[in-house]
This record gives structure tokens, C-alpha cells and sequence, in this order.
């Protein structure tokens, strides 16, 4: 197997080595000022991913939610799927236990349909998939999610929205945190985080250890180890360079086939992550701006389940993959500032993409191997504007792709926002968007045939929205949405001519909705809630039919609920213990019972759910003297049994207490 996919086990030295040597330089001249003013996610009410510039949520026609890191790390979260599942619209399905593949679902499309960035280098496979499974919050400024089509400013995957984690950068003089939490399901989580920062730059850095046995009787256990780390240099008065970098080295043990029954003993799962992002940011005069970033997603992971042991060796009883996808990016934009509500963009950007994957499959009939080679290269060049008049902002772009397969295409958004009196805002936003094929639907071959000439699916959305502050500490909003699904990539056994390819575009869907959440201050404690009503519906099966079809005429999209909402209620009690509670519930799913042949539609029963976190000050941080914090968090407090993904079981009740040493200086 010499030949097979390996990491380039140059690179992670190579990334961590670059923001250690980038942290001194953010010190030098250490003082107490604030860092550097100009990073954008430092300015509070300003949303970063939804347009080329910084601007104010108020400004956008998109539905827009934000979540807060300490907020989440404070309520004892850890997983950033499970922050994402109190958002309206969106729906988190995972497979199983801590550790399994999580999948987003938002506004009822595909789960390959949303764009996910952490500091703008998208996570995504080739094809928009994408596994939430390993994002963790302890280096989590905030995450943004923006909701409608983003592909006029992004490209590929951001049909259905964007999902941007934003990692916290270093805070005034130094400071720093450690904490062990340990629980239920032999769970046993350490992190360490450093941050500093000073008039010439910052750095933060953090390294963490997840572990669990997970919900299985055996074979269940899951290991995260992440390293990330930030660096952000002043290097003139008009220019700014910022690092980022992402390391990740995952296990996931589990027993179950692909229907859920725990059948394996040592099947497993591996990912190593890395990820780099390098931005500089310069102004000429006043009024132009220029941009360039350079981003690296780098990613070894694969399948083993070796034999169970001298007796299994009947039917097929062993494999192994391995893949290795590097995704390299380069985007270059320049912001014209035209007057100080009028901002003028033009970028482009060239990205290549590269996949290589082996595979050995053991049977009684003898060994098979598989072994492909693939890459593709796609340019883009995009133009945006916004500009303001009186109480009516407005934003719109274009962007053209130029793809080695499928060619050209246009893609757009626009987006409107009006206060019509004071406390009241209106918005609308409309846009076209797409995802490109993957690898294996282009380049398959063997007992499939890829197709690479096949068309982008793509998406037409429009959505309405309101906003209205009841009173001064109670605010409401609504928001209704549209959107149709187009050319959807689908599989056949039976190509239209013997020899064709086996992936066409073939299908269709829609969907619509409406988006509640509502705020509301009481004292020294805090309301919220969401609500999502969704209707999906599939108007061309394309070569899906009979009982085991996924894709009904006329029927709902799988796993999409019709219902859900979440009710979570927060506050401080002597200015010392910081309490969150949070009720989540989920409507009827329809699903699929792979356990049989074919399969059978199925129906996921309704479930809720009650989480509770504790945080409570033992000793403050003082000048010399470290903070104290003690944590509690209480998942699935009633104990309740569901399914997010039929056959596969959810966690129970989960238990978990840790401490937190934070200590800060300057």
C-alpha cells in the first residue's frame, strides 16, 4: 500500500509552527491598549459573512441569527452541532452517539446545501458535504448563520445558507483558561486556551481533548483532539495580516451497519483534519480597500473493520478506505468606498480541488481494490454593492463561475431592509444558488459510472421578513421563505443506454417555511424562542420509485420535521451563578427502515427534550490570583428515547461537572 492517500505529515508542524512564531510578534511592545480596532469581529452588531464588508444586521434582507461562544461555553456546550439545534429553520440529524456523523438540514434542503467556514476557509467535501461531528466551541468567538442563498458572493454549497464560526482572538494584556469536565458515558473533556494582545497585534491559541465511550454497549468510543490557534498583526497604520489555523485528530469507534443494528467489534473511523487560513488587509487613501486571502482544507480520513477474527471469513467480513482531499483557495476583492453608505465590491477568486482514495474490500470470493486520482480547478470573479438611503439599506451581487467540468454559470443575491417607523423593520431577500457534483459522481468508475458532464443542482429563493420591538426589551420577528430545488444528481441501476453514466440530473423539490423567534429581557434574566413551520415536497422523483424510494411525488423530504422550536430561558443570581434551561422540541419525521429490502417508509415519532446548565463563580479573578468557575450540565434531563435517523439511538440523560481556572493579566 505504498501508493496509498498519506498526510502530508509536513503540514501540521508547518501550520502549528507559523502562529507560535506569530504570537511573540502580537506581544512585542506589550501595553495596555486594546488590540487592533479594525478587526471586524470585534465590532458587536456587525455581521461578517452575509456580504463582502462588515455591516450592521439592520442593514441585511436576510434572516441572520448569531450565537455567542462564552455564552455557549458558559450554558456547558461543547459541540457546535448541538448550539446550531435552538436555530430556527435549521434541523441537526446525527446517527447515533457522541461522535457519529452529524448532518444540517436548513430550511429543508439537502444536507450537502449549506456552506460551513471557520475564519472563511470552508470545511465542505467537493459537493458541499459536510460533518458537524467534530466542530467543538472552545475557540469560538461567535457563529453567524445566514439563511437563503449565498452562492453570489461564496460559489458552490451555499444554496440553502451559511454557516461561519468566528474564533476568539486575543483580549488586552494576556489571559487564559483551563478546564476539566468529566461525566456520563465515561466522558472526559480537558481544554487550555492562551490569548494575548497588545498596540501591534494578538494571538490566541487553544488546545483540547474530548473522550467518551459513548452510548453502546461496546465498540462506541469516541476521541477529539483539536489545536487552533489566531494571529493577527498590525504591520503599518493601513495594514493588517491575520493566521488562523486548525488541527484535528478524530476517532469514532461504533458497532452498527448502515442500519443501526450493533453488529461489529472493532469498526472504526479516523480523521485528521487541518485547516489555514492567511488574510492581509490593506487601505489606500480613504476610500479603497483591498482584501486577499488564501485558504487550505486539508483532510485524511477513511474507514477500517478488519475481520472479527479467525472465524469471520463468510460473506464479506473486512474493509478498509482511505481518502485524502485537499481543497486550496485564493480570493482576491477590492472595496470601493464610495460615500459612508455606499460600498462598491469587485473580487475573484481561483480555487483547485484534489481527491485521491483507495479502498480493499475482503470476501470469500477474494480480495478487490479500488484506486482513483481526481482534481478540478473552478475561477470565479464576483461583484457586490451596498448603499443606503434614509431608512431603506440595499445589497445585491453577482457572481460567474468558470468550471473545468461543467462550464459557466451565474449566480445572485439581493436582499433589502426598511425601517418603516421606529421599532419596525422589513426585509426581503432573493437569490440563485448552486452545488457543484462530487468527485464520485463526476469521476466514478467500476460498478458505477460518473457522469462529468453533469449540471450544478441549484436553488431559486425568495424570503419576507419582519421585525418589531414590542417594547423596549421585548423584540419579535417573522419570516417567511420560498425556494425550488432544480437538477438534482441522482443515482440509477439502469442508465437511459447501456454504458451511459449512472448519475443524471433528474429531480426536483421545494420547499417553504416560516421563521419565528422572539427575545424578551425580564430583570436580570433573559427569554428566548423559535419556531419553524416547514413544508417540503418533492415535484419529480426523477428515477426514484417504488417502496424503498427516497424521492416520492408529491411526499416530504425525509428527516425534514414539520415542526420544531425551541423555548430557553438565562439569567445571573447574585452576580455569581449564571443558569441557562432550554426546552427543544421536534415534530413527526418521516424516514426509511434500511433494515429490510427494500426499504420501508417509517415514521419518526415526535420527541422533547429539556437541557440545564449551571455556571457558578467560586473565586473571582483578581490581579495576581486566578478565577475559580464551577460547571454543570444536565443534557436531556427527562431521559427521553428518540431517534434522530431511524434505527440509530440518541443519548439519554447525560450528567456532566468540571471546573475552570481563568486567570488575566493587564
Amino acid at each position: 500500500m505504498s501508493d496509498t492517500p498519506r498526510r502530508d505529515k509536513g503540514l501540521v508542524p508547518l501550520l502549528s509552527t507559523l502562529v507560535l512564531c506569530l504570537c511573540p510578534l502580537a506581544l512585542e511592545g506589550q501595553s495596555a491598549a486594546d488590540p487592533p480596532a479594525d478587526s471586524t469581529i470585534a465590532l458587536q452588531g456587525i455581521i461578517v459573512t452575509a456580504t463582502p464588508v462588515p455591516v450592521p444586521e439592520g442593514a441585511l434582507g436576510s434572516h441572520v441569527s448569531v450565537l455567542s461562544g462564552d455564552e455557549l461555553r458558559g450554558h456547558g456546550v461543547t459541540q457546535v452541532a448541538d448550539a446550531l439545534r435552538s436555530v430556527s429553520g435549521l434541523t441537526i440529524v446525527r446517527s447515533g452517539s457522541f461522535g457519529a456523523r452529524s448532518s444540517v438540514f436548513l430550511r429543508g434542503g439537502e444536507s450537502d446545501y449549506v456552506l460551513v467556514m471557520v475564519d472563511g476557509v470552508p470545511l465542505n467535501q467537493p459537493g458541499g458535504a459536510v460533518d458537524l461531528a467534530g466542530l467543538t466551541t472552545e475557540d469560538v468567538e461567535r457563529i453567524e448563520i445566514v439563511r437563503g442563498p449565498a452562492s453570489g458572493l461564496y460559489g458552490s454549497d451555499a444554496v440553502t445558507g451559511v454557516i461561519q464560526i468566528i474564533t476568539r482572538r486575543g483580549e488586552r494584556g494576556l489571559a487564559g483558561s483551563a478546564t476539566v469536565r468529566g461525566g456520563s458515558f465515561g466522558s472526559l473533556d480537558g481544554i487550555l486556551d492562551v490569548r494575548g494582545g497588545s498596540e501591534s497585534g494578538s494571538f490566541a491559541l487553544s488546545m483540547a481533548r474530548y473522550d467518551t465511550d459513548g452510548i453502546l454497549a461496546f465498540n462506541n468510543r469516541h476521541r477529539n483532539t483539536v489545536l487552533s490557534g489566531r494571529a493577527e498583526l498590525r504591520l503599518d497604520s493601513r495594514s493588517t495580516a491575520r493566521v488562523t489555523a486548525r488541527l484535528q485528530d478524530r476517532l469514532y469507534r461504533f458497532p452498527t451497519d448502515d442500519a443501526g443494528a450493533a453488529v461489529d467489534i472493532n469498526q472504526s473511523s479516523f480523521s485528521e483534519e487541518a485547516t489555514l487560513g492567511i488574510e492581509l488587509d490593506r487601505s489606500v487613501g480613504e476610500r479603497l480597500n483591498f482584501r486577499g486571502l488564501v485558504t487550505l482544507n486539508d483532510v485524511d480520513s477513511g474507514t477500517d473493520d478488519a475481520p472479527d477474527g479467525p472465524e469471520d471469513d463468510v460473506g464479506f467480513f473486512g474493509f478498509q478506505s482511505l481518502d485524502a482531499m485537499r481543497r486550496v483557495a485564493a480570493d482576491v476583492r477590492a472595496n470601493w468606498h464610495v460615500s459612508e453608505r455606499t460600498v462598491l465590491t469587485a473580487g475573484g477568486e481561483l480555487e483547485r480541488q484534489q481527491i485521491r482514495s483507495f479502498s480493499e474490500s475482503l470476501s470469500e470470493f477474494g480480495t478487490s481494490t479500488g484506486r482513483s486520482e481526481n482534481s478540478r480547478s473552478n475561477g470565479a470573479i464576483y461583484g457586490h454593492a451596498l448603499t443606503a438611503f434614509g431608512r431603506l439599506a440595499l445589497n445585491g451581487g453577482l457572481r460567474v463561475e468558470d468550471n473545468e467540468l461543467y462550464g459557466r454559470f451565474v449566480t445572485y443575491q439581493g436582499g433589502s431592509g426598511v425601517d418603516v417607523r421606529p421599532g419596525t423593520r422589513i426585509r426581503v431577500a432573493a437569490g440563485r444558488g448552486i452545488k457543484e457534483p462530487t468527485f464520485f459522481e463526476a469521476f466514478a468508475s467500476g460498478f458505477a459510472v460518473g457522469n462529468p458532464d453533469l449540471e450544478p443542482e441549484r436553488s431559486t429563493s425568495w424570503e419576507l421578513g419582519v421585525e418589531q420591538d414590542l417594547t423596549t426589551n421585548v423584540r419579535f420577528g417573522a419570516t417567511w421563505f420560498d425556494q425550488s430545488f432544480e437538477d438534482l444528481i441522482q443515482f440509477t441501476l439502469s442508465p437511459p443506454s447501456p454504458g451511459d453514466p449512472n448519475f443524471l440530473n433528474v429531480a426536483a423539490a421545494e420547499s417553504r417555511g416560516l421563521e419565528l423567534d422572539f427575545t424578551a429581557g425580564l430583570g436580570s434574566s433573559e427569554l428566548t424562542g423559535s419556531w419553524t413551520w416547514l413544508d417540503t415536497k418533492v415535484r419529480d422523483p426523477g428515477f426514484d420509485e417504488g417502496p424503498s424510494a427516497t424521492f416520492v411525488d408529491g411526499e416530504p423530504l425525509i428527516r425534514r420535521p414539520e415542526a420544531q422550536g425551541s423555548l430557553g430561558a438565562r439569567g445571573v443570581i447574585a452576580g455569581r451563578l449564571r443558569w441557562r434551561t432550554e426546552l427543544q422540541w421536534v415534530d413527526e419525521r418521516s424516514d426509511r427502515n434500511f433494515q429490510v429490502f427494500p426499504a420501508e417508509p417509517v415514521t419518526l415519532e415526535r420527541y422533547t427534550l429539556v437541557h440545564l446548565g449551571l455556571d457558578a463563580t467560586v473565586v473571582e479573578v483578581d490581579a495576581g490570583r486566578p478565577g475559580l468557575d464551577l460547571i454543570l450540565r444536565i443534557d436531556n434531563l427527562g431521559d427521553t428515547d428518540y431517534q434522530e435517523a431511524f434505527g440509530f439511538e440518541a443519548p439519554g440523560r447525560g450528567i456532566y461537572l468540571g471546573g475552570r481556572i481563568h486567570w488575566q493579566d493587564g
